[in-house]
């Protein structure tokens, strides 16, 4: 990769997820930001969160966190297995990427950009940017790409 995908043109501030349970909400609020052009803040986004994950949830506990097809509907994306080369592929569009432990997914973040090295991703747990190598959830389960 060269040029802009190398260096991500994003805000220097992130915001954190309001819950333990407001990952997937979060990466799609997210998203839908970023979509809409320059971000200079995150003005209402705990109440953006809540409204998304209501409307994310509505037959799904919320308890159980966001599903992949669930993002990829508010996203008009296609869920895939992550492949690391898809993922930058698909850059610079936004990809949320589910990570977990060995037996299931546990976490969503969202790829925004690429390192020669590394993926950088929205981390809304840290809410920060973050090397998708840093994140404690060892398992890559898969990708919500764009059409």
């Amino acid at each position: 990769m060269t040029g802009a995908a190398e260096r991500p043109p994003l805000p220097g501030s992130w915001p954190r997820q309001p819950d333990g349970f407001t990952c997937g909400p979060s990466v799609v609020v997210v998203a839908q930001d970023l979509a809409g052009g320059p971000v200079t803040g995150w003005p209402g986004f705990t109440a953006r969160v809540h409204v998304t994950n209501r409307r994310l949830h509505r037959w799904w506990p919320r308890l159980l966190g966001t599903t992949p097809w669930a993002v990829a509907r508010a996203l008009g994306g296609r869920v895939r297995p992550f492949r690391h080369d898809a993922v930058r592929a698909a850059l610079p569009h936004p990809v949320p990427v589910f990570v977990g432990s060995r037996l299931l997914p546990r976490h969503v973040v969202l790829v925004l950009a690429a390192t020669p090295q590394d993926l950088l991703a929205y981390d809304p747990a840290r809410g920060d940017l973050v090397p998708l190598s840093t994140l404690r959830w060892p398992v890559r389960w898969c990708a919500v790409l764009p059409h």
